[in-house]
């Protein structure tokens, strides 16, 4: 089974865009697929309930089907950060929170699972804690979707570091191109490949409807299962 996080560099950089992709193509390959986002907010009220366009991207790719509130335990309406509409919901938002119903969905053994963050690795919540201990309580390899502008590698090396700091594995990233006009683009991304101490999965183009077949074309899911290969052999064969 193969079971990642999403994160970001940055709040609307398109993991919800790159995720969908990744179980696009991974339902593709043969997998069975589930994704699943523990807390969002900007949700919209509906007659069934709260709900948030993103989980539901993430649901419309799963080939494992869950009850909506399985997938998004925690759904808050206002736009805001998750810990701030948390407060003013009156709800606990915590790591221990998220990670039970987050066990639950991987306990469902999808052959390829992901569970999206929100915003970027250092999303506050209750009690001093971050969305990123989620990542480290359930001890999932890590693939980062860089939302390539301008900033982009001072926050993509920043986030690299803040995940080896936290003990996980970069498994992979993803260049999602969300400007177009970056300046010096193909240098960047040169940039990045030389100091990202894990595989580019792929470049993404700023696409007029980035569908998840259309950005699954772009997508290797190869060099994200050959990486996390090599790294538990070389932590089997580490001095304890």
């Amino acid at each position: 089974m193969a079971r990642y996080f999403i994160a970001g560099t940055d709040t609307e950089i398109g993991k919800t865009t790159i995720a969908a992709g990744l179980l696009h193509a991974a339902a593709r390959a043969g997998f069975t697929t589930l994704g699943a986002k523990p807390v969002a907010s900007g949700c919209e009220r509906t007659a069934e309930g709260l709900r948030n366009e993103d989980a539901l991207a993430l649901l419309g790719q799963s080939s494992l089907q869950l009850p909506y509130a399985a997938v998004n335990p925690y759904a808050f309406e206002p736009a805001i950060a998750p810990h701030l509409a948390a407060q003013e919901a009156g709800v606990a938002l915590t790591v221990q929170a998220l990670a039970q119903p987050m066990r639950e969905v991987l306990a469902h053994q999808a052959g390829f699972a992901l569970i999206e963050g929100a915003g970027g690795w250092r999303v506050p919540l209750a009690g001093g804690e971050y969305l990123s201990g989620l990542a480290v309580a359930l001890e999932l390899p890590v693939i980062l979707v860089v939302g390539v502008r301008l900033g982009c590698i001072n926050h993509a090396l920043l986030t690299a570091e803040a995940i080896a700091a936290d003990g996980l594995v970069l498994a992979g990233w993803v260049a999602n191109v969300v400007d177009a006009q970056t300046s010096r683009l193909e240098e960047n991304l040169a940039t990045l490949s030389e100091r990202l101490l894990a595989p580019c999965l792929g470049r993404v183009p700023r696409l007029p409807a980035a569908t998840p077949d259309q950005v699954a074309a772009y997508l290797d899911l190869s060099k994200l299962e050959r990486h996390c290969r090599l790294t538990a052999l070389a932590e089997r064969r580490a001095p304890r």
